[in-house]
């Protein structure tokens, strides 16, 4: 994965309230793979992971939401930083 830019970077660790290494972020955005945004399953594995990566609790209701927000916007699955960028906004 190439590098994240320090600008998504800092929105997540703004966000989340806590520092989230760049090298943590890699590390899950590998296991991503294209068919991840388009089974309901993989995304909402992915949600969680990155609540339990960040030490914050995301209600079920904000799960349904993104989840919704990434099947309607048509986002390419490998733009990460822009699915990180959505992600951030909940």
């Amino acid at each position: 994965m190439s590098k994240i830019s320090k600008e998504a970077l800092n929105a997540i660790n703004k966000k989340a309230g806590k520092n989230i290494s760049e090298g943590s972020v890699k590390k899950l955005a590998g296991t991503v793979k294209p068919s991840t945004l388009h089974s309901e399953a993989e995304l909402r594995k992915l949600i969680k992971q990155v609540s339990a990566m960040a030490k914050v609790p995301v209600t079920e209701s904000t799960i349904s939401e993104i989840v919704n927000a990434v099947k309607k916007s048509g986002m390419n699955p490998s733009n990460m930083e822009a699915l990180m960028k959505m992600m951030i906004k909940k």
